[in-house]
């Protein structure tokens, strides 16, 4: 549960990074009488963006958590019966969630209650539905979606086995994983190491 946490804030890191650069409010003045505004008031006039900083920091913990987690011990290899690309869920998630949130009202009070209201309640459904592959971030990053069926040890076969990888997979390849989640892997090409 924690990792699909993290997982959320890393698919959101454009977003926060977008709400940084239109929040930030850095007070220039280029006169010889000038006066520090003080802390206080610079972290008042900029808690969106100090938020979004946060936010971006929590992202890449968890991006370096899931890097961690698949370099761990991996499952016998399987043999992929059939794929099917689904990277087109990175851009469905970005221009579904991301893009509309950005245009939020941030110097209104009621507008920011409303989008952290909305960042919840997508990060619930997000995290109950499983849907931390269809990351942007992770696209961003060269990764790539396959929705596959398997054949597993002893022909055990699963279908609609979503895999999470660097390589470009076809019908065939042997594939070692390491299970994110009940159905969905991160997988790597046996013959890539």
């Amino acid at each position: 549960m924690k990792r699909k946490i993290g997982l959320y804030f890393l698919s959101l890191w454009l977003l926060f990074f977008l709400t940084f650069i239109i929040t930030i409010q850095i007070p220039f003045c280029f006169e010889k009488e000038w006066e520090y505004i003080g802390t206080s008031n610079l972290f008042k006039n900029n808690i969106v963006a100090f938020l979004s900083i946060i936010f971006i920091i929590i992202g890449t913990i968890s991006f370096f958590d899931f890097l961690y987690k698949v370099k761990g011990t991996s499952e016998l290899p399987f043999k992929i019966i059939s794929i099917e690309k689904r990277d087109y869920e990175h851009l469905t998630f970005l221009t579904t969630y991301i893009v509309p949130l950005i245009c939020f009202n941030f110097n209104s009070l009621r507008y920011l209650i409303v989008f952290y209201i909305l960042l919840f309640i997508m990060g619930v459904i997000y995290i109950r539905t499983d849907l931390f592959y269809a990351n942007p971030s992770l696209a961003i990053l060269q990764f790539r979606i396959y929705k596959v069926s398997g054949c597993f040890v002893r022909n055990d076969i699963r279908n609609n086995v979503i895999l999470i990888t660097l390589d470009k997979l076809d019908n065939s390849d042997e594939i070692k994983y390491i299970k994110l989640d009940d159905r969905i892997y991160y997988a790597k090409k046996v013959n890539n190491e």
